[in-house]
């Protein structure tokens, strides 16, 4: 016996499911006497059950078996992202269906996740790094590509953090069903879309930093040292937007909010990710030192030159800045010019002011 067609399939199930009744994304069939009643927002009729077979190619009807019988689980992160996808909960059946058949597009972080119509009513799925729609890029089809794709970014550094906004171009993920979608999108940004369906659920639990670095141990266990003004401070160098595309949901504790933005990002960040706790190491034995008050001779071009330099490096701008451009602070040449005229063997000239009860380490 061959396979049914797929609108046979989706003939065969609305009969199936008829005597129990239906009543899905603004379709409705219930026995009616000796037949059945068929409603949409658009048309009511009364068919038999072969009327109803010949229903099968109506798109609310593979609407609904795709959704009910191709789409495994009802209350899953999985479905309620792929009815995101397509906007389920703000466009009817026939609006979904004209924007399907040209491919509907949305967001998630850097990756550009497309919706297509295919037969049956059924959806196929491509994912991309955004910058890349439209253009010739190596095709996959195996999520688990995805791993190795995403390890380096486009100059081939290591990406130590899945969510930040360096996702390297050059590839796309095509013909996708819904299952394997989901599993792509898990391998670029880990648990965004479990924890995104926690989040609009209302079950997102949220480890806040008390908690979180009173439970660190060994060379990690200092970091419950580190203070309220620099949990402040490593919030604002690691937790935003152009360090990181996830919505930070963690503060300094339940009743004690951080003064950071929390970022713009589609998906909650629940907890300090291990990046956060190893830079918060970092900073809490950077923060055991004292401080002294150095003299330098610096001009005022050569103070701001230096603030500069600073900005450029934390906004990892330093790419951006051509060696002809020598106006800029933070230039290679102008850069190598003051190092040449501040700085000796030992670094930076200056002099220490050290408070009245220091000891010297000699």
């Amino acid at each position: 016996m061959t396979a049914p067609t797929p609108i046979e399939a989706v003939g065969d199930a609305l009969v199936d499911a008829a005597d129990a009744g239906i009543d899905f994304d603004g379709l409705v069939v219930e026995p009616f006497r000796e037949a059945y009643r068929w409603q949409t927002p658009e048309t009511e009729a009364v068919l038999t059950a072969a009327e109803l077979r010949e229903h099968a190619d109506d798109p609310y009807a593979t609407n609904w078996y795709y959704w009910e019988h191709v789409v495994e689980g009802h209350d899953t992160p999985r479905r309620a992202f792929l009815r995101w996808l397509e906007a389920a909960d703000d466009l009817t059946v026939p609006e979904r269906y004209d924007e399907l058949r040209g491919g509907h597009t949305r967001s998630w972080g850097e990756l550009a996740v497309t919706a297509v119509l295919s037969r049956g009513g059924r959806r196929r799925y491509e994912v991309r790094h955004e910058d890349d729609v439209g253009e010739d890029v190596d095709s996959y089809t195996d999520p688990l590509e995805a791993r190795h794709l995403v390890k380096h970014d486009d100059d081939g550094r290591y990406r130590p953090l899945s969510t930040a906004p360096s996702l390297p171009h050059g590839w796309a993920f095509v013909d996708l069903d819904g299952s394997d979608l989901v599993q792509t999108v898990d391998y670029v940004y880990p648990a965004t879309v479990a924890n995104w369906h926690r989040e609009r659920e209302g079950d997102l639990d949220v480890d806040h930093w008390s908690d979180a670095a009173g439970r660190q141990s060994g060379i990690y266990g200092i970091v419950e040292q580190l203070d309220g003004d620099a949990l402040e401070w490593a919030a604002e160098a690691c937790c935003v937007d152009s360090q990181c595309l996830k919505r930070r949901e963690w503060d300094e504790s339940e009743d004690e909010e951080l003064d950071v933005p929390r970022g713009d990002g589609e998906f909650p960040c629940r907890e300090p990710c291990s990046l956060f706790i190893a830079a918060a190491r970092k900073f809490t034995t950077l923060e055991r030192e004292e401080s002294r008050e150095y003299t330098f001779e610096l001009t005022p071009a050569e103070k701001e030159q230096l603030e500069d330099i600073v900005d450029a490096v934390a906004d990892s701008r330093t790419d951006e800045i051509r060696e002809a451009d020598v106006n800029e602070g933070a230039n290679r040449y102008r850069a190598r010019f003051l190092r040449a005229k501040r700085m000796d063997d030992h670094g930076l000239s200056g002099t220490p002011t050290y408070p009245e009860d220091h000891e010297d380490d000699a």
